[in-house]
């Protein structure tokens, strides 16, 4: 992290970037930036616009973005001025750790020109890390006979800025028994090493303090310190040997945890403990720590965790064996990861133009692709390709980019939406791939105009329609879309008989229904022409034409016209003349008429409808002769009067009449002389006829309504009587005749008949008792009537089936009880 006293040279450092960054290598395609790290969000890269010739308020329409793989955007477009500018902290470091040079390309898409230009950034380092070392206090273990000269490593301080501002010198306090010594090694790091100058005593002092300050060259000048603790030990005279000064050793990436890498291992001359060795490891990193592990004491190296090729290629360390005099042997230990080829391609769509015109050119852009492989080697070179059914082809371009590009002209119409797959395949052992899906739309263009299924249309409609009524529809298809495929309607003007036809036709424009705007007369107009065009809203629009013939089918709308005979315009009556000697099947006249309908409308039948002779003429049924059908006799009348009905065979069927006055005579003269007689007047039998029917109808409802007041009487009639006779049946049971006595109204009945009456509660059971008559001017006595019984009539009124046979005895019943 950038210390505060960094922060007032920074502005100085920016400017410097902004003066010497930006160059233009020629032949290459290539703009080249530098840029600080630690830089304030926004700060300037470059001047993106001008290098690449566009004007900076174009670049949205030009669609200038940049496009970067698989990692954090850096860096961003400033809109308005054109500049490439940084988008957040860059940590120098953390990007390149200690490389030399740390370079980091980034790609600009111009989407309109379907073009990549490559930039390259260099971030130049500032010194914003202090030098450290791994542990902050060091035991350094030292026998009191050790001769002066003797050397011992120190623990190394690490910097991870480079150049001057990385580790740079090493310094010792001021002490009586050491000295420091630092060594160059052929990678260029310094290693410090402890040097003793004057004997030792454990008995005169038994441990000595020390402090290392490691310091940077940058500026402000950057430091860290260790506190070395020196232990005086007693004689040990033998350090440890490694077999080998440098081990190396290469191990596959994939190899499991706990995998036995190799085994180190170091001899002591000195017998019994002095001579036992202890391992660790002296120089590694943190990184490094946690994927080794040491045995200290069998020096057996082993896998702790899984190794990375992609993230680290090589691993260099110390290993460190000391005896219990703390007598010490070194020995450098490099390990080689081998790549294993364990990383799919990655194919990343940088850019996509869809949808895409359909008359789009061949060679036409569609994507840009980003095609990346972690693995080295073989393992890491990928062949993209895609299927060979399909119009596109990949095309390479710079730093593993493609370009996604049309083989033809594209046809919506066929295929409106296209699935492309994508396969990248790496060149490793099995080789692994990865498959990319694009759906790319095709845009439609007006290029296909609406059609009709049929060149031609005939359409029928019956005379005299309403008007507004529906006689066609017509429907043309545009294989287009959205508005390209809107299709209006129209009917190409003309016209009929004078008037334009816009007045007899009209269509939906959109829907093609055709409306009749008058009602058509087949005998005025039988068929009509028309030309439909169908127009889509496409720009320019495109149109095609149909005829359509429309036919007017007649109807039976007029009946037969009389042609012959014609009806005279003076007033007189014409006369047909038939000899009194024609033969049967005599000529007499023709009956001549025309029906201005076709077809079977106008099929025309005669028939006779009325005669004054009937039999003495017939009609022809399709010629309309009229012929006599027998010979003529002298009682026959000398005016004959003929009715014919000439009917159509429509539906429904309209016909015309006409009286014709035939004449029959031997002579001129005679016909003459009868002619002033020949008035049209109402047949008397007709008329005779006429009033028999009315007044035969007007009796039949008399005598119906009298007989429904009759029986309607009737019924009350006995209905009151039942309730008479309920209410006094105790008192009239056997009544004497003799009551009936002296009633004027009844005494010319009662001198002829004599009756009886018994009555009882149940009216059901009531009789009347008629005995023989006599003609005297009394009443017999009852005791007489009882003895005739042969004369007796016994009278059930449920009996009485008749109505009238009930209505007489009603009558009777209440002629006796009025005398009463």
């Amino acid at each position: 992290m950038a210390a505060p006293q960094s922060r007032p040279r920074r502005g100085e450092l920016i400017l410097l970037c902004a003066l010497l960054g930006t160059l233009w290598e020629t032949g290459t395609g290539q703009i080249r930036y530098s840029v600080p790290e630690e830089t304030d969000k926004g700060s300037f890269v470059g001047n993106v616009s001008k290098d690449l010739g566009l004007d900076p308020r174009e670049l949205a329409k030009h669609g200038v973005r940049i496009v970067s793989r698989g990692r954090t955007q850096l860096f961003a477009l400033n809109p308005r001025s054109g500049s490439l500018v940084t988008a957040g902290r860059i940590d120098r470091e953390e990007l390149c750790a200690q490389s030399p040079r740390c370079l980091i390309n980034i790609n600009i898409l111009v989407e309109d020109k379907g073009k990549l230009f490559g930039i390259e950034i260099e971030i130049i380092d500032i010194n914003d890390n202090n030098p450290k070392f791994q542990v902050e206090d060091l035991e350094v273990k030292i026998n009191e006979i050790a001769v002066p000269g003797a050397r011992y490593p120190l623990p190394e301080a690490v910097d991870p800025d480079v150049g001057v501002n990385s580790l740079q010198s090493y310094q010792l306090n001021p002490n009586h028994h050491f000295s420091l010594d630092v060594q160059t090694g052929d990678n260029g790091v310094i290693n410090p090493e402890l040097v003793l100058q004057r004997a030792l005593d454990r008995e005169e002092e038994a441990a000595h303090h020390l402090v290392l300050t490691a310091s940077d060259g940058g500026e402000p000048r950057r430091s860290s310190t260790v506190r070395i603790h020196v232990t005086v030990l007693d004689t040990n005279d033998n350090a440890p040997v490694f077999a080998q000064p440098i081990y190396r050793v290469k191990v596959l990436e994939n190899v499991p945890p706990g995998t036995r890498l190799l085994t180190v291992t170091a001899s002591d001359p000195d017998e019994g403990i002095n001579g036992k060795v202890a391992y660790k490891f002296r120089k590694i990193n943190e990184k490094q720590t946690p994927l080794f592990q040491l045995n200290e004491n069998t020096g057996e190296i082993s896998i702790a965790k899984s190794l990375d090729y992609e993230e680290c290629s090589f691993y260099e360390m110390e290993i460190q064996a000391e005896d219990v005099g703390a007598l010490l042997g070194r020995t450098k230990l490099f390990i080689s990861v081998e790549d294993v080829n364990d990383n799919r391609p990655e194919v990343i769509i940088t850019s996509l133009f869809s949808p895409v015109l359909e008359n789009s050119l061949p060679g036409t852009v569609i994507a840009f692709l980003s095609v990346h492989d972690q693995d080295s080697g073989k393992n890491g070179q990928v062949v993209c390709y895609t299927r060979d059914n399909l119009p596109f082809k990949l095309e390479e371009s710079i730093d593993n980019y493609y370009r996604l590009v049309t083989r033809k002209y594209l046809d919506r119409e066929n295929v409106s939406i296209y699935n492309i797959t994508v396969m990248a395949s790496d060149l490793g052992t099995p080789p692994l791939s990865t498959e990319t899906h694009i759906a790319l739309h095709v845009a439609d263009i007006n290029d296909n105009p609406p059609t009709f299924p049929r060149a031609s249309y005939s359409a029928y409609i019956l005379e005299n329609n309403l008007r507004g009524a529906s006689i066609f529809s017509l429907t043309a298809h545009d294989p287009d879309s959205q508005e390209n495929a809107q299709v209006t309607y129209s009917v190409t003007e003309d016209t009929l008989q004078g008037a334009p036809l816009s007045s007899y036709i009209s269509i939906n424009s959109d829907t093609g229904v055709l409306y009749a705007l008058q009602s058509f007369d087949y005998e005025q107009i039988r068929d009509l022409q028309l030309l439909v065009t169908a127009s889509d809203s496409g720009d320019p629009p495109l149109s095609s034409n149909v005829s359509l013939n429309l036919f007017v089918l007649d109807q039976n709308d007029n009946a037969p016209e009389i042609l012959y005979p014609a009806l005279p315009t003076d007033g007189s009556t014409g006369v047909e003349l038939a000899p009194r000697s024609a033969e049967p099947d005599y000529l007499v006249t023709k009956v001549v008429a025309v029906d201005r309908d076709s077809g079977q409308n106008a099929w025309l039948s005669y028939r006779l409808l009325k005669a004054s002779e009937p039999g003495l003429f017939a009609v022809g049924l399709h010629t309309g002769e009229v012929r006599t059908a027998r010979a003529l006799l002298d009682r026959d009348a000398l005016k004959q009067s003929l009715v014919v009905v000439v009917q159509d065979h429509g539906q429904p069927p309209l016909s015309a009449t006409v009286t014709l006055t035939v004449a029959v005579a031997d002579s001129i003269p005679e016909v003459l002389t009868e002619l002033g007689s020949l008035k049209p007047s109402v047949d008397p039998n007709d008329s005779s006829l006429t009033l028999y029917l009315v007044v035969a109808v007007a009796a039949v409802s008399c005598v119906f309504l009298a007989f429904v007041v009759v029986l309607l009487g009737l019924r009350l009639r006995r209905w009151h009587k039942s309730r008479l006779l309920q209410g006094s049946s105790g008192r009239l049971v056997g009544v004497p005749a003799s009551h009936f006595v002296g009633v004027e109204e009844v005494q010319a009945f009662l001198q002829t008949y004599s009756h009886e009456v018994s009555l009882t509660a149940d009216s059901r059971k009531s009789h009347l008792i008629f005995p023989q008559p006599n003609y005297a001017d009394t009443l017999i006595s009852q005791e007489s009537c009882e003895k005739n019984d042969s004369l007796l009539t016994s009278v059930d009124f449920h009996e009485c089936k008749n109505e009238a046979d009930r209505g007489q005895v009603s009558l009777v019943l209440c002629l006796l009880l009025i005398s009463r």
